[in-house]
């Protein structure tokens, strides 16, 4: 799937965040890393390593809960990319937010989507990632890779979401990012 950052960037320019607002919550923010390589789009995840506190061993995008010293959530996202996996925050090129999600553990997560170079030279926090993931979104648009589940919890559904891309599955609260991202997105594929 060719890289045209143009028409991402006309696409989520024009999206309208939903913000979920609710004190109870941990507010958290990650980073949905776009790179070009041989002119087709990759996605950037992590392999959260068995050391860290929470969602050992998952697939996920870089980011982390929302510090006092953060002046907002792009902050929150920047800084935990740069910490995790060593992004420069001037090394990133933000196209736009999608909406915030709320996870069954209590967070407020708010995705923003941006543009990093390729090849970088990142430099892993071993405490907290196992490994770096490149994905292309060709893979993640191949409904082969993609299924729906219904799960309960606490006497209510919600859908679950999963992406298979070789060894790895993508599922929980990055899936339901990842499917959000590529129904925004959609449109713009075709433009």
């Amino acid at each position: 799937m060719g890289f045209n950052k143009k028409s991402f960037l006309k696409v989520l320019d024009r999206y309208s965040k939903k913000r979920i607002i609710n004190s109870k919550l941990i507010n958290a923010a990650v980073l949905i890393p776009l790179f070009s390589q041989n002119g087709e789009c990759h996605l950037l995840f992590t392999k959260r390593t068995d050391k860290v506190e929470t969602h050992k061993g998952e697939i996920s995008f870089p980011g982390g809960v929302q510090d006092k010293t953060d002046g907002n959530l792009l902050e929150t996202a920047l800084r935990e990319t740069y910490e995790e996996i060593g992004i420069n925050t001037e090394d990133v090129e933000i196209l736009g937010e999608l909406d915030d999600i709320e996870t069954n553990t209590n967070f407020i997560i708010s995705p923003f989507v941006g543009i990093i170079p390729h090849p970088y030279e990142f430099k892993i926090n071993e405490i907290e990632i196992e490994e770096l993931i490149h994905v292309p979104l060709e893979s993640l648009l191949n409904g082969d890779n993609f299924w729906e589940e219904s799960w309960n919890y606490k006497g209510r559904k919600y859908p679950m979401y999963f992406y298979r891309y070789e060894d790895n599955i993508i599922w929980g609260a990055t899936g339901k990012i990842v499917k959000h991202f590529l129904d925004i997105i959609k449109e713009s594929l075709t433009e």
